[in-house]
């Protein structure tokens, strides 16, 4: 272990252009998941006064930074991306340290981040609006693009350099302030980028950054009268109480929420292909991922065959560290991430399914210091049972086999959940009925659940709520219309 990395660094929030002290003063402190001897820092256990303060700046930043053009507000998010760029490496560490994911996998977050908010930053040169006809003589009708105000910025710690990103840099686009505050298991990151904005030159009180617990800070974000959207990503349950706290001020959510993503496997000749894609889309970030592929539904001709591939594959993935370079699954986040994955495998046994692969926390040596399970792969699994409707967050993978076709579909939609969802299939009407027929806000042909940058982002029924986050439905979000009648003679 580094010096550096035995020092523990004191963290402060950013608040109208100035890093402060939390008003108690109190501190609480993040370990790395895969070396919990490893102290990443400690950081403010903020309060509703900090929150207020954070959000009161950023109302008054507001009144200025909304009329800045937009090209101009282009120009600073482009120096803040070249410090972005700068600093991938720094973040990857970072992220490593204190959520545990592999170091190759953090890099990737970080150098997506560059590719997708060059993208965002274009957005500020298509802030559209529409010109129509009026009825009468000397009447323009027009409707404008106008930011909606201070945005609530409220992000999860499996990705927690891109989801702050996706939610900052297009606020700040469309003319709208932020206060950001991080999942309370990654606040390191987040400090890291806001340090970056600092440096970019952004005016005071735009971008705004406050740690500490969701009950206490979250729920006095969420609710401040000032905030007038509220843009979280994470669990259902979490999602549910913010519009429930946003609605007593009419303010705009976009809620990013979990997910039970099936892959479908029905007549598709390339079962090799199709393993790699699921195990890929299954395994990355530990399984920590709401996009992850976590049910397979497999038609009865093919289960056997694919079973036996997708164990071979899941059998060769090292467990490790992730600033190993080595290692291709790292830690759980957290102790309880541990225990409620352990409960979830108790109960698939309980209800008889098999575990054919992994089950268990790894121990003995390096793992005896961090939150380790195995990748797991469970058959023998019906559609009632607990592992095949609820999310377990981790790398379990569970596999159902159907007679059909329609029984496949029927059984994709039967969860609360409906994120993202694959099939493979060389047969294109089904293809095509599987785009129509199963409940998701986003489906995959022939390929597993990675999104793309510049593409909407979003799920139907208990996966989301509001507009679509990245590409062009964001600015759906961030502004509000305005309509204007204009009589010139």
């Amino acid at each position: 272990m580094s010096a550096r990395q035995t020092e523990t660094k004191v963290y402060q929030n950013y608040i109208n252009g100035a890093w402060v002290n939390g008003s108690t003063g109190e501190f609480y402190q993040i370990v790395n998941p895969g070396n919990t001897d490893d102290v990443v820092g400690s950081f403010p256990l903020s309060t509703a006064e900090d929150m207020d303060r954070a959000v009161v700046s950023a109302h008054q930043a507001f009144q200025s930074w909304r009329k800045v053009p937009a090209s101009e507000r282009a120009e600073y998010i482009y120096r803040f991306i070249a410090l972005l760029d700068e600093n991938k490496e720094r973040l990857a560490e970072a992220l490593c340290r204190e959520q545990g994911k592999p170091y190759k996998e953090a890099f990737t977050e970080a150098a997506r981040g560059v590719k997708e908010m060059r993208y965002v930053a274009g957005e500020a040169a298509r802030l559209e609006g529409i010109t129509l006809p009026s009825d009468r003589t000397g009447v323009t009708n027009t409707v404008v693009r106008v930011p909606i105000g201070v945005v609530a910025a409220i992000t999860p710690w499996n990705f927690p350099i891109l989801t702050p990103l996706r939610k900052i840099v297009p606020a700040l686009i469309a003319g709208c302030t932020v206060v950001l505050k991080p999942a309370s298991q990654t606040p390191l990151t987040a400090v890291i980028l806001t340090e970056l904005f600092e440096r970019a030159g952004l005016p005071a009180g735009t971008v705004n950054l406050v740690t500490g617990s969701g009950r206490k800070v979250g729920d006095a974000l969420v609710s401040h009268p000032l905030v007038r959207g509220v843009s979280f990503t994470g669990s259902t349950h979490v999602g549910r109480n913010i519009n429930k706290l946003a609605a007593e001020n009419f303010t705009k959510v976009q809620l990013e929420l979990g997910g039970k993503n099936p892959a479908v496997v029905a007549d598709y000749a390339n079962l090799e292909r199709a393993a790699t894609e699921i195990v890929n889309s299954a395994y990355t970030n530990a399984g920590q991922r709401c996009t992850a592929i976590s049910r397979v539904i497999v038609l009865e001709r093919h289960a056997e065959s694919l079973e036996k591939l997708i164990v071979e594959k899941v059998k060769q993935y090292r467990v490790g560290n992730g600033m190993d370079p080595g290692t291709q699954i790292g830690p759980v986040v957290s102790e309880d991430a541990v225990n409620t994955i352990q409960e979830y495998m108790k109960s698939a046994q309980e209800q008889g399914a098999s575990i054919v692969l992994g089950g268990s926390r790894l121990t003995g040596g390096l793992y005896d210091k961090g939150f380790y399970f195995e990748p797991t792969v469970i058959t023998r699994v019906t559609p009632d049972m607990k592992v095949a409707k609820e999310e377990i967050f981790g790398p379990v993978l569970v596999i159902i086999r159907v007679a059909s076709f329609e029984e496949a579909v029927r059984v994709a939609n039967d969860t609360e959940y409906g994120l993202t969802a694959s099939i493979f299939t060389d047969q294109l009407e089904w293809a095509y009925d599987f785009t129509e027929d199963v409940e998701s806000g986003m489906i995959h042909i022939n390929n597993g659940t990675i999104s793309e940058g510049h593409m909407p982002f979003g799920g139907v029924k208990h996966s989301g709520h509001g507009v679509y986050s990245i590409g062009q439905t964001n600015k759906d979000f961030y502004t509000e219309l305005k309509v204007v009648y204009t009589q010139y003679k």
